[in-house]
């Protein structure tokens, strides 16, 4: 997760920004809006409801997501061992007004939701941690780089009704499998990030505006053919201007067919309307007005549909592997799946949907929880396994490492245990809390965590900066 690297120099903002911003705003409105820019940003943490639940250290709340807190952590959680544990995620705070959305609309019944732009994963957590009981949520993003991390951000969170994708939602649109509710987090020219990264201010221009708001008529287009009549599109920017937010929303109400629904506000939460005359409700935070960077949302009900196309439902092959479904102590029936090496227990009410998927052609990364992975004979404990909260840890011999310890297995280094350790696979926990497998082979360990997860500083803090207790 990038942080900011300056505060922002208000000066440096681009002229013609300031321009179309001053007008579209007004004066006392982005007035605001630059005294806002000169200060620091927040730092916020949401906690992770399946994992911990919170003590009264993080007293100032986000008012619009239960799990949600303001916390000064700066770039510390990068060597918290909890927060690779999945215990927290941290998300700048108006992304979290997912959780209102998900929580109005999306309560009740369970839900199956697709996020269509989701890297790196923090409105997908979010959304995951709100939707009801025996709910699904589809996580997708098209860019591969981009779709790792955003796999490694859903492994940590742990939830196992959730299937991670790597497709173009074009893909999705041929696919012909239909949701609920499709989050569309579109690719913006970030003008509302400009206070965290001085980046997203260099690369911004009228043409690189104008080039996204076009992208994500295409991108809703698609997506639109995803959602079930009377379902929802939640769109969201992390920009101000009107081309990419309310025209943009006004075209997919006049021309796809929807209608726009309200979300219950405080007044003390401070979110500011809409800025263009006969389009909301939409929802708008601004630095300086509201407690976070910029973000605009709006949610559409989808009044028509032209109808889906039938999935053939595709035979995946299940082994019934009995080792796996002992290392794990799931509240709900599993159907035990290998696919390419990989043994996943998926939730049976999510079976339907992976198997459709698979049969449309649709790249899965994930689903469900990573139990293992086959070598020759053996069955390799994998990740996704140590940090679920379903893992059985009676078959697993727990290793309890200090700070120290912890940052250097988190580092993919041999790390050593009592001389007395049962040979095998062993789980490492910190705190109490699974960070990953060792194997314990006699004369050394070895460091079963993912290499592309590893802390690659070298630069590591001598005492540990809690960032959140855990109950």
């Amino acid at each position: 997760m990038k942080q900011g690297n300056s505060r922002t120099n208000t000066s440096k903002l681009p002229d013609s920004f300031v321009d179309y911003t001053r007008v579209i705003m007004g004066d006392r409105l982005f007035s605001s809006f630059l005294d806002g820019m000169e200060e620091e940003p927040l730092s916020s943490v949401r906690i992770n409801p399946l994992k911990c639940s919170m003590e009264p250290y993080l007293p100032n709340k986000v008012g619009w997501c239960a799990e949600g807190y303001y916390a000064d952590c700066g770039g510390s959680f990068t060597f918290d061992p909890l927060f690779h544990a999945g215990l927290y995620y941290v998300q700048e705070a108006s992304s979290m007004f997912i959780s209102s959305v998900i929580r109005k609309y999306c309560s009740g019944e369970p839900k199956t939701v697709l996020d269509m732009c989701a890297a790196p994963g923090g409105k997908s957590t979010c959304a995951v941690a709100s939707l009801p009981e025996g709910s699904i949520l589809v996580s997708n993003e098209p860019i591969p780089q981009r779709a790792n991390i955003l796999l490694e951000n859903m492994e940590k969170w742990g939830y196992p009704s959730t299937i991670v994708t790597c497709n173009y939602p074009e893909h999705f649109a041929k696919a012909g499998i239909m949701f609920d509710a499709v989050i569309c987090d579109v690719p913006c020219s970030g003008e509302g990030m400009f206070r965290k990264d001085a980046d997203a201010m260099k690369e911004w221009s009228q043409y690189n505006v104008s080039r996204c708001a076009t992208l994500q008529r295409e991108i809703v287009e698609c997506a639109w053919q995803c959602i079930k009549e009377g379902g929802l599109m939640v769109y969201s920017t992390c920009t101000f201007n009107l081309h990419e937010n309310e025209e943009n929303v006004r075209w997919i109400c006049d021309t796809l067919g929807g209608s726009m629904l309200p979300i219950p506000i405080e007044e003390e939460w401070h979110i500011t309307g809409t800025l263009m005359e006969g389009v909301e409700p939409v929802y708008r935070f601004i630095p300086g007005v509201s407690k976070g960077e910029g973000l605009f949302m709006a949610i559409i009900k989808k009044e028509s549909s032209s109808g889906s196309r039938k999935v053939r439902n595709g035979r995946t092959k299940i082994n019934n592997v009995s080792l796996c479904k002992e290392w794990l102590r799931c509240p709900f029936p599993i159907s035990i799946v290998e696919d390419t090496g990989n043994i996943r227990a998926i939730p049976s009410t999510m079976y339907q949907l992976y198997s459709d998927m698979k049969s449309a052609g649709l790249n899965i990364l994930k689903s469900g929880i990573t139990v293992g992975s086959t070598k020759g004979k053996d069955v390799i404990p994998q990740q996704g396994l140590a940090l679920s909260p379903y893992i059985n840890k009676e078959i697993f011999p727990s290793v309890e490492v200090d700070y120290a310890t912890a940052l250097s297995y988190l580092q993919r280094n041999i790390i050593q245990t009592a001389s007395n350790s049962v040979k095998g696979f062993l789980l490492v926990t910190f705190m109490g809390v699974p960070l990953g497998f060792i194997k314990n082979v006699g004369n050394r360990n070895n460091n079963l965590y993912p290499a592309e997860w590893r802390i690659r500083s070298s630069h590591l803090p001598k005492e540990y900066n809690k960032i959140l207790y855990i109950q």
